[in-house]
């Protein structure tokens, strides 16, 4: 975790289409993977050129990283799928406007389970600090 991913202010999120929301997804859930593997696990059936430019894409943006194994390429996600979901919350807090408000609106909407999860944190973060 960076010092911005801490602050949780200045980090921007990489947006995603929704081709690479699923790439992204199939590595998260599979790490490591080749294209051909992509492509069986996909609901579709994607051309390998289109999955192969969705990788190099990803990879230009610093989400995933390959590494050559034999004759195969692997590719893995070089972050988690909760660090980019922290840095797409933290960008929705950005530009909401109100970011008190924005914050309170999203705690109103979680369940007690959610609650109690975010209340045992903070209590542990207060108590470290």
């Amino acid at each position: 975790m960076t010092h911005d991913d801490d602050r949780g202010g200045t980090s921007s999120p990489i947006r995603l289409g929704a081709l690479e929301k699923q790439v992204m997804g199939l590595l998260w859930d599979h790490e490591p993977l080749t294209v051909r593997q992509i492509i069986e696990l996909s609901p579709a059936e994607p051309a390998y050129t289109t999955i192969a430019t969705v990788l190099t894409n990803l990879e230009r943006k610093g989400l995933v990283s390959r590494e050559r194994r034999g004759r195969s390429v692997l590719h893995a996600p070089v972050v988690s799928r909760e660090q980019h979901t922290a840095r797409t919350m933290q960008a929705a807090l950005i530009d909401g406007g109100d970011r008190a408000a924005s914050i309170l609106h999203f705690v109103e909407g979680i369940d007690a389970a959610d609650i109690r999860l975010l209340r045992d944190y903070l209590d542990a973060k207060g108590a470290a600090e």
